[in-house]
C-alpha cells in the first residue's frame, strides 16, 4: 500500500556537482536552504551576495550587474529608518552608514563577477512573480525594505515577461562563461501574503516562464523542488510553525532529491567524510582532559588531515 506519489526523477548524465564544481546559488530564500547544505558538506559556492532576491528581475538586476562591474555610488542608495539601504540588495545589507553599505555593494559585486566566470554551475531559485515599482523613478525593486507600501506599485510579471527575463540572463551569463550550467527551481515558500489565489498565480506564471527556458542542449535545467513539497510532502507536519517555510524535515528531504539527481556519485565517500566530521566538531564530551576525549581529537585531526590532502579548499 502506497501512502505517498512520488516523482520520478533520472539522475543527470553529464557536468555533476562534484567537490571540484564551483557553485553560485541566487535567488529566493529556498536557495538558501540548498546553500547550507552545499556549505555544510564543504562543496565550493558562493550563496546569495546580495542578500534574498525573491523575483526575476531582481535577479536579472543583480548578474546583469555583476556582470557588467557596476560601481555603485550615492546616488544608489537612500537613507530610511536610521539605516542605509539599496533597492537592489535584500536588507541584511543595509548598514548604518552610507560608506559601509557602499563597500559590501561593490564588494559582492566584485566577488559575483569572478564567481560567474568560474562557476560550473548557477542555481537559480525564483520565489514569486510579483513584483513593486517605485513610483518616484518608475523602477522595479528588489527589496522595499518597509517603506510604505502607497509608495509603490504592485505588479504580476506576465509569463512572456518572465521567459524575456530568464533569457536575457541566460545570454549574458554564457557571454562570459559558455561552459556553465544553470539549474532553475521555484521556491516552495508559499507566498500568503500575496494571497492564495494570488501566490497560486504568481507559481504558475514562473513554473510556465522557466519550461520555455530549460534545454539540456544548452545545458539550462530545471529541478522541481516545488512539486516535490507540493506533491509528496502534502502535509503540514513539513511546514514552521507560519505554515508558509518549509521545515527541516522537508528541507532535508528535497535535498536528498537534489543530490540524487545532481551530485556525483564519486563525492559520496568524502560527503561521509565530510559528515562524520562535522558531528565529530560538535561533540560536546563530558570530560574535555580524559585519554578517550584526547584520542577520539586525534582522530578527527586525522580525518580532517585526509580530507583537506584530496581537497585543499575544504577547511574545519
Amino acid at each position: 500500500m502506497k501512502l505517498q506519489t512520488q516523482i520520478s526523477l533520472k539522475k543527470q548524465s553529464n557536468n555533476l556537482i562534484d567537490y571540484k564544481s564551483n557553485i553560485l546559488l541566487v535567488g529566493s530564500c529556498f536557495v538558501e536552504n540548498i546553500g547550507e547544505k552545499l556549505n555544510y558538506f564543504k562543496f565550493q559556492n558562493a550563496i546569495n551576495p546580495f542578500g534574498i532576491l525573491f523575483h526575476p528581475l531582481a535577479i536579472e538586476t543583480f548578474l546583469t550587474n555583476a556582470i557588467n562591474e557596476k560601481k555603485y555610488t550615492e546616488q544608489d542608495i537612500f537613507f530610511h529608518n536610521e539605516r542605509w539601504h539599496c533597492f537592489d540588495a535584500h536588507s541584511q545589507l543595509s548598514a548604518t552608514s552610507k560608506e559601509e553599505l557602499l563597500e559590501s555593494l561593490n564588494r559582492n559585486i566584485q566577488l559575483t563577477n569572478k564567481q560567474i566566470n568560474v562557476s560550473t554551475h548557477i542555481i537559480i531559485t525564483l520565489g514569486t512573480a510579483w513584483l513593486y515599482r517605485f513610483i518616484e523613478t518608475d523602477s522595479y525593486v528588489a527589496n522595499c525594505h518597509k517603506i510604505p507600501q502607497k509608495q509603490f506599485l504592485k505588479e504580476l510579471l506576465s509569463v512572456d515577461a518572465i521567459v524575456e527575463s530568464l533569457e536575457s540572463t541566460m545570454a549574458l551569463i554564457k557571454s562570459v562563461n559558455s561552459k556553465v550550467s544553470v539549474v532553475f527551481t521555484v521556491s516552495p515558500v508559499r507566498h500568503l501574503k500575496d494571497g492564495f489565489v494570488e501566490n497560486a498565480q504568481s507559481k504558475a506564471h514562473l513554473i510556465s516562464a522557466i519550461h520555455q527556458v530549460v534545454e539540456s542542449k544548452k545545458q539550462q535545467y530545471y529541478f522541481p523542488s516545488y512539486e516535490i513539497m507540493m506533491d509528496e510532502l502534502r502535509d503540514y507536519r513539513f511546514y514552521t510553525d507560519d505554515m508558509i517555510h518549509p521545515n527541516q524535515t522537508a528541507i532535508n528531504y528535497i535535498w536528498n532529491k537534489f543530490q540524487a539527481v545532481w551530485i556525483s556519485e564519486s563525492s559520496n565517500e568524502t560527503m561521509e567524510d565530510v559528515n562524520s566530521i562535522q558531528k565529530g566538531l560538535l561533540h560536546r564530551p563530558f570530560n574535555p582532559k580524559s585519554n578517550t576525549h584526547q584520542l577520539f581529537l586525534q582522530k578527527l585531526e586525522n580525518k580532517k588531515a585526509i580530507v583537506n590532502s584530496k581537497f585543499p579548499h575544504i577547511i574545519f
